[in-house]
């Protein structure tokens, strides 16, 4: 595996973001510490160097460009003015998703995470080799799937290089799922492959010594506007033992609250396809503002 180079480069070391950037204790870790507090994470799908709203499990190599492929929304907004909004908001932990390999992709994320340095984590063809890279332009996180959990396994070698690379503080686990024979099987592969390992207590209490969060999407519901996968909020909320963003299926504001309740204050939520500034109807200034509402809340 290549080596990773050290972190302190001078561009990170000169750096000072504007709002702090959460980390965690490496060990041990208590569930009872997470605090109970939802937030809001925004998002920016990048796919062919645009700004899209994209039906992630109609997304795979084989037809990227074709007629399968099913788009719900197309922003004539570049990803890093939608950057600047969440940085105007003061909306932190963000997700930048690239939907493909191809270089427009790669350098609208940077874009984006250079207009909001510290505010925003980074996905989509993340490894060892380039995490260290996403990090130095800008990312407070990495987010991975596909690389640690390699043809259906969990590749635990990899999954420590990346550690090795940028640090569990910086590192974000992306469990996004699908039922199969009644339970939360992990996928990868733009969502098109099942693995071996299945959502539990188990594999959260395993997986959380590695990473700072996850990030988890209900994949039968996502993109689709069908409303949230409570069962899969409630696993979240009751077993993960770090703070964890559940999207998939929001379309109105009553399920921002369904996310609060069966997440028992310990899920952050996030929404996609539903909001106005990507289509939708949700009004994004509700969506703030329900997230600032919901910083005053203490416990």
């Amino acid at each position: 595996m290549k080596l990773c180079h050290h972190l302190a480069s001078p561009k990170l070391s000169s750096f000072n973001p504007q709002f702090p950037i959460k980390t965690l204790p490496t060990s041990p870790i208590n569930r009872l510490s997470v605090r109970c507090q939802v937030r809001f994470r925004p998002c920016i799908d990048i796919h062919k160097g645009k700004v899209k709203q994209i039906v992630g499990s109609t997304l795979s190599d084989s037809v990227e460009g074709g007629s399968d492929l099913v788009t719900n929304f197309e922003s004539d907004k570049s990803a890093a003015e939608y950057a600047k909004l969440y940085r105007e908001d003061r909306l932190m932990g963000g997700h930048v998703i690239i939907l493909g390999a191809d270089p427009l992709s790669r350098a609208a994320a940077i874009q984006a995470l250079q207009a909001y340095p510290g505010g925003l984590q980074v996905g989509g063809g993340i490894t060892s080799d380039n995490a260290v890279s996403y990090i130095e332009d800008g990312a407070s996180h990495v987010i991975v799937t596909s690389y640690v959990f390699n043809f259906g396994q969990m590749d635990l070698d990899r999954l420590k290089g990346l550690v090795h690379c940028v640090g569990r503080s910086r590192l974000v686990l992306d469990l996004s799922c699908r039922k199969k024979e009644g339970r939360y099987a992990i996928v990868t592969e733009r969502w098109q492959k099942f693995t071996d390992v299945y959502l539990d207590e188990k594999t959260l209490e395993f997986l959380a010594t590695y990473a700072d969060e996850f990030l988890v999407h209900g994949v039968d519901v996502e993109g689709k506007r069908l409303g949230i996968d409570e069962e899969l909020v409630t696993l979240l909320g009751r077993y993960s033992p770090i703070p964890v963003t559940y999207a998939g299926g929001v379309t109105a504001m009553e399920d921002l609250e369904k996310i609060k309740l069966a997440g028992l204050g310990r899920v952050d939520a996030s929404v996609g396809s539903a909001l106005d500034i990507f289509g939708g109807s949700m009004a994004y200034k509700d969506v703030v503002a329900w997230h600032a509402q919901q910083e005053k809340l203490t416990v």
